[in-house]
């Protein structure tokens, strides 16, 4: 008789491997029990399949079962089938390994999910390819080898998706960088040590190097808090040095010698008064005026300069092996100094100007923050910058949206304090409250987060609400178990793990860490936040409609992420900890969860029938209805969703055409207490003649057509980060169809 071994192949029956089996699983679970009784099991099981020619391996596993079970083993029994399964899982788990291995490989990358997931990694290129091998690898061993069984069965069940698990056991997710801090007096990568920077243009390059640094001590983004005032200082040491050169220029004619008053006083310029206190060193008033403005002309475009350096850098500098530019972030539009409003009227300009051949950048993600009294009325000091970003996001799609006058964001407010306004990740993250410390947005990020299927519950459920709910509970309470169990093996990392976040001082108190201590306790600054995807399909499978069709699912929408927000909010007592409520940005977690539920439960309208399922808490794209009500709807989760949320809007047209109208919907948007929000437009670009705008079959400036060597650049945003056309996979394009759709 023969075996059909699992790959096919065929070998000789062989009884010892049976009895061998037997005696592991004795020896585990059962010691007690005699060689003689596993003898006649195995003896009884070659009696139960001796009539085969060939049999195969998993026919003859579970005639072993059954014999156990005739005999009264049940434990053992128990323990050989958990044992067969735990191993099918460790197949299957291998399998997708070597699949995803040999897609990452081989396979076209606009044809795989896993070569595209991020917008900011080039999968065909040799180190993107081998971080793409490198990070399913750490996955496969992470469910195999590390994850308690509780966890992986979840994830692997898709009840919860656990995001980046290839960084589970190494580093967590992201931070908020205080770049005036950072710096001051200067800091090392970890090669060598840098000088502070004496002008604007070293600082907006030495930003981009802090951002590409700490990015290879974690897996998530980097973002630069209260940008404009921390550029600021280098802009007037910029200034300072433009208006040197300009009174050596009057003294070689005048006579002044190297100490004199004027050039004193040039050194020690205070802002406006510059040009009154060079008259009274000596200067003439027109030499001391046309020093003043020759100087600021320089220092003008010394300013843009860096600004446009800034963005080409984000899009060009690489990170982990350069496989990836820096996930990137920049927070500002606060600081109403002349030097404040220069930075962001600079790098507006440069963000508008775009690329070296005019394409929209992807990076940084650009957040104007708003703030009444600040920049968002007429006669504010701001206000003609709030104008100029509408302005640029009307063409761009940056800058992002973040209302300070939120009241669950004016709390922390405090005037002039970068660090006391909210700011947030271009990924929609949020990190402000702390029971543990400084409420503070810089030097604190997010640790970690899991995200919930909904939808799955409510299937699970079968439209039982009670039921739902106390499913909902079971994988809060476990995603909570998850995030402390991942807390376990990273809070007993040293600081030297992390040179630059730990090291320099970034990450907040960790300037009191010495390189061998261990990071447990910085990290109580950190939030902890349980997440979830697929709110819309979850109301449709309990109550028959979406929150955007029906006043009743609203109201239980509303219920289901205010359960979530009691319960994070509850743990933070109990645990003394960040805990949060996370509006996920899914991602591919949203075909992922779907294909998933569709698999068990079959296709069921307006729940499994599309390729992905709604991102976090918002209205379907494809369902149409005013601005103003999805506004309304979407509204109150934000104060709900305490980690990070994101709200969009979507324009007909060429939005740059009626910029009154973009700042309508912003201010809309800002009036209804939602926290971080956008409007989306298409962008197109075409590379031959530089047109941006909307582009059709046809180049509405130079009239040439598409070709697959020359293609149009189609730029979109995700989730919250842009994307080209090539790097979507089939649930963004489904996602794009479904918002060319949509009313707006």
């Amino acid at each position: 008789m023969q075996i059909t071994k699992r790959d096919g192949t065929r070998v000789e029956f062989d009884k010892v491997k049976i009895y061998n089996a037997l005696r592991h699983c004795r020896d585990a679970v059962s010691p007690h029990i005699e060689a003689k009784i596993l003898y006649d099991i195995t003896e009884r099981t070659v009696e139960a399949v001796k009539d085969f020619d060939t049999i195969h391996v998993e026919d003859v596993q579970d005639a072993v079962q059954t014999e156990l079970m005739k005999a009264g083993l049940y434990v053992m029994a128990t323990a050989y089938i958990e044992y067969r399964h735990l191993h099918k899982i460790r197949r299957d788990a291998l399998y997708d390994l070597m699949k995803a291995c040999h897609e990452i490989l081989f396979a076209d990358s606009s044809d795989v999910d896993s070569k595209r997931s991020n917008a900011n990694i080039n999968s065909d290129a040799s180190m993107g390819i081998m971080l793409n091998l490198g990070a399913e690898t750490a996955k496969f061993f992470n469910n195999t080898c590390v994850l308690p069984k509780v966890f992986a069965d979840a994830h692997r069940e898709k009840f919860i998706h656990i995001h980046d698990q290839d960084f589970s056991m190494i580093t967590f997710n992201c931070c908020q960088i205080d770049t005036a801090k950072l710096l001051d007096g200067g800091f090392s990568t970890g090669h060598g040590y840098v000088r502070e920077p004496n002008s604007i243009r070293s600082a907006a390059a030495l930003a981009c190097i802090a951002v590409q640094a700490n990015q290879n001590d974690m897996f998530g983004g980097q973002s630069l808090n209260g940008f404009d005032f921390a550029m600021a200082k280098y802009v007037r040491k910029s200034f300072q040095n433009a208006l040197l050169k300009e009174v050596d220029r009057v003294k070689s004619y005048v006579g002044f010698g190297e100490q004199s008053d004027v050039y004193r006083y040039a050194c020690n310029y205070k802002n406006d008064s510059t040009v009154t206190e060079l008259i009274f060193a000596g200067l003439q008033p027109t030499q001391a005026h046309n020093a003043y403005k020759f100087a600021c002309r320089e220092v003008e475009q010394e300013t843009h300069q860096a600004m446009e350096a800034l963005i080409h850098n984000f899009n060009t500098l690489h990170s982990r092996a350069g496989a990836q530019v820096p996930f990137s972030s920049l927070n500002y539009g606060m600081d109403t100094s002349p030097e404040g409003r220069l930075v962001t009227r600079e790098l507006l300009n440069a963000i508008e100007a775009g690329l070296g051949h005019g394409e929209t950048a992807i990076f940084p993600i650009s957040v104007f923050q708003l703030k009444r009294g600040v920049n968002f009325d007429e006669g504010d000091p701001n206000y003609d910058l709030f104008r100029r970003a509408c302005e640029v996001s009307s063409k761009r799609l940056f800058p992002n949206f973040l209302n300070l006058d939120a009241p669950y964001n004016a709390k922390y407010y405090k005037a002039g304090d970068y660090n006391s306004f909210v700011a947030t990740m271009g990924c929609r993250t949020r990190v402000m409250s702390n029971v543990n410390g400084a409420e503070v947005s810089s030097g604190r990020g997010n640790f970690a987060f899991v995200t919930i299927n909904l939808p799955k519950l409510a299937l699970e459920a079968n439209g039982d609400v009670k039921r739902f709910f106390k499913l909902f509970d079971e994988y809060i309470n476990l995603s909570r178990d998850y995030l402390k169990f991942r807390l376990e093996t990273i809070a007993n990392k040293h600081a030297y793990n992390f040179p630059f976040l730990m090291g320099q001082g970034v990450w907040l108190d960790s300037d009191k860490l010495k390189p061998t201590d261990k990071i447990g306790d910085v990290l109580k600054h950190a939030s902890y936040s349980i997440g979830f995807c697929g709110l819309a399909e979850a109301l449709v499978a309990l109550t028959g409609k979406h929150h955007g069709e029906s006043d009743k699912a609203q109201q239980l929408g509303l219920k289901i992420v205010g359960h979530l927000r009691e319960k994070t909010d509850a743990f933070t007592e109990i645990d003394h900890m960040n805990w949060t409520t996370f509006a996920t940005p899914a991602e591919s977690t949203a075909g992922t969860f779907q294909r998933a539920n569709r698999k068990k439960f079959g296709v069921i309208k307006g729940v499994t029938d599309r390729e992905y399922m709604t991102n976090s808490s918002h209205v379907p794209v494809y369902y149409k209805l005013p601005a103003a009500e999805k506004i309304r709807i979407e509204a109150p989760y934000h104060e709900l969703c305490n980690a990070g949320h994101i709200a969009y809007i979507e324009m007909d047209g060429d939005p740059s055409k009626n910029v009154t109208a973009f700042e309508e919907i912003v201010r809309a948007m800002h009036d209804a207490d939602m926290n971080y929000f956008s409007i989306n437009h298409t962008v197109d670009f075409d590379p031959v003649c530089g047109y941006v705008g909307i582009i059709g079959n046809r180049c509405p400036k130079c009239g040439r057509a598409e070709t697959e060597i020359q293609p149009f650049k189609r730029t979109r945003r995700i989730t919250g980060y842009l994307s080209d056309q090539h790097s979507w996979n089939d649930a963004k394009l489904a996602e794009l169809r479904d918002r060319v759709k949509h009313t707006r």
